[in-house]
């Protein structure tokens, strides 16, 4: 398995960085961070660190002073969950995601995902299937449907472009 490093370098090179610029980068933390199958600490990791190296090349390119870039991994998973600590007057903020955002079976044993977090959007799915925007009304007219012709009458109806 390869390092939270090792992978910074594989994506810094791909991405035509200077190999160089990777010993101003140090890494601390191990995983896991999360419960997860996924290398998700390693992921936040790495991609914050990429993007403050970048940051840093491109400050150090216009001013010619260096920096260094320091990321631990679990201020920086932490970092990628940030919406969970958020507080709005002492308050959890309203949920980001719109009550019938998801994912949803359809009548062919296949599956939707729902963007409906615009209103505009989250009327149009409901107008194509002909329902309230309740999660067990928009179930079960998706059950009426395969899920390639639903997404192609969204689709005609501009959902996709609204």
């Amino acid at each position: 398995m390869q390092s939270p490093r090792e992978i910074l370098g594989h994506v810094w090179n791909s991405a035509g960085g200077d190999p160089a610029a990777l010993d101003v980068v140090t890494l601390t933390g191990e995983e896991p961070q999360l419960p997860s199958s996924f290398r998700v600490a390693a992921a936040a990791q790495v991609s914050i660190a990429a993007s403050a190296l970048a940051a840093a090349e491109i400050w150090k390119q216009r001013s010619g002073e260096a920096q260094d870039v320091n990321v631990d991994m679990r201020h920086a998973t932490v970092e990628c969950r940030s919406e969970r600590y958020l507080r709005v007057a002492g308050k959890p903020p309203p949920p980001a995601w719109d009550a019938i955002a998801g994912i949803y079976r359809t009548g062919d044993r296949r599956f939707v995902r729902l963007h409906t977090n615009f209103p505009h959007h989250r009327a149009a799915v409901c107008k194509v299937l002909d329902c309230k925007a309740e999660r067990e009304d928009v179930q079960a007219a998706l059950m009426q449907w395969e899920a390639e012709a639903f997404e192609t009458a969204a689709s005609a109806c501009s959902i996709c472009r609204a």
